[in-house]
């Protein structure tokens, strides 16, 4: 009877081989898809001058990829797409078709509306990469689930950084190159994980459709605190990756320095965020969720009413504020979505994530088409510090959920 332990442990150690490399090429292949979401972001001073753009045109370059996310997220949720279509093909399926969006207004668009388009196009099939993703990795994780979502959500900092790089080698004024590159990559990513990505051991069986199960996920406390914790997140998030570069371009400017410089500090800002979510990462599987959370809500919403300050300050002054800002912004993005997939019913992890972020991106619309309006009332100075609102709140929710009995449930034991 001994052996029959043994033999199980053995089992799941020869199921886990190749882990690592999974989650590796998985999270590289997610990173390429990953510089479609802020593709057109990236080229907004071009933009603004070729098809002439206000604040609004400027902000619904990004806002429709959200509004696009959250459509698709709504869909998938109700129809459990992410628990009832294989991970693997889900992934290709959806970054090719978002790949193919961004090509064509690459190829063919010359205005705005055109491209608002296909921007809620390249959103909508989002959807099928990154919470399906996330799913992914926890077929593969279990004690170090919060390591195996924070490479991932690294992978998706840098990613989403990716564009501006593209800027710096392509040129400030070629747009069609930057976003030709980014579907390019974009397919790539795909291809990787049609050919090397297969789910692990910690599978679950095809969950059976439950449509109301969108509704009924949520009646628990812990995860209506985990995901407050997320909202929170996310208030502060995609505002800053959105406008940080333009921020940095305006402050630049008014410094005498070159514009490339403001790509290149962007692309270094947002990208840090992928150092800190693995980070984060290892000391939240260590030493819980909710601790880890709290810390960088706490420095993310600092730097929110700092940087400010140093507009049109010492260049220098100014990045590194704000690549302690990029660092934290975005380093418990992964512990919230662990937390999540711990406190869920097991079989409907994927719905469970795509509800998350669907919430999160939909909050995130009203944000990011807020700060331009901010900044023509009270400028630079002051419009980020609204941001702060958001860890505030997340702070509150991650205390509470600290001292609830189910947070035994997260990180092993470590709340």
């Amino acid at each position: 009877m001994s052996s029959i332990p043994m033999e199980e442990a053995r089992s799941a150690r020869v199921a886990l081989e190749g882990k690592w490399k999974v989650l590796i090429l998985l999270a590289a292949a997610i990173l390429l898809a990953m510089g479609l979401w802020f593709s057109a972001s990236a080229v907004v001073p071009t933009l603004s001058e070729r098809w002439n753009l206000d604040d609004s045109g400027r902000a619904w370059l990004t806002v429709s990829v959200q509004i696009g996310f959250v459509a698709g997220s709504v869909i998938s949720a109700l129809l459990n797409l992410a628990d009832r279509v294989r991970a693997r093909h889900l992934i290709t399926i959806s970054a090719l078709l978002a790949a193919l969006s961004t090509a064509l207004i690459a190829g063919f668009v010359n205005s705005l509306i055109p491209a608002l388009a296909l921007r809620f196009l390249t959103g909508l099939c989002m959807v099928g990469v990154y919470p399906v993703a996330m799913k992914l990795i926890a077929t593969w994780t279990r004690s170090d689930r919060g390591l195996g979502i924070g490479m991932l959500t690294g992978a998706i900092a840098v990613g989403s950084a990716f564009p501006h790089l593209l800027v710096v080698f392509g040129g400030i004024q070629n747009w069609r190159l930057v976003l030709f590159l980014a579907a390019g990559f974009a397919a790539l990513g795909g291809i990787i994980v049609y050919i090397f990505i297969h789910e692990g051991p910690y599978r679950t069986p095809t969950a059976p459709f439950n449509w109301k199960y969108a509704a009924e996920i949520y009646r628990g406390k812990e995860l209506r605190l985990a995901n407050l914790g997320y909202l929170g997140h996310m208030w502060e998030l995609f505002a800053m990756w959105a406008w940080v570069g333009v921020f940095l371009s305006a402050s630049f400017q008014y410094s005498g320095v070159e514009p490339v410089w403001a790509s290149l500090v962007t692309f270094a800002v947002i990208a840090a965020g992928g150092l800190g979510s693995v980070l984060a990462g290892v000391l939240a599987d260590r030493l819980g969720r909710t601790a880890i959370t709290i810390a960088s809500l706490l420095i993310s919403g600092a730097c929110a009413v700092l940087v400010g300050f140093l507009f049109g300050a010492n260049p220098a002054l100014l990045t590194a504020l704000c690549l302690v800002w990029g660092f934290a912004v975005v380093a418990d993005s992964a512990q919230f979505s662990a937390a999540v997939s711990e406190l869920c019913q097991k079989e409907y992890i994927g719905t469970a994530l795509t509800i998350q972020t669907s919430l999160g991106f939909l909050l995130t619309v009203v944000t990011i088409r807020l700060i331009p309006s901010l900044v023509n009332r009270i400028g630079w100075q002051w419009a980020f510090a609204l941001l702060a609102i958001g860890p505030v709140i997340g702070i509150w929710a991650m205390y509470r959920l600290r001292q609830s009995p189910a947070a035994v449930k997260m990180a092993g034991g470590n709340k």
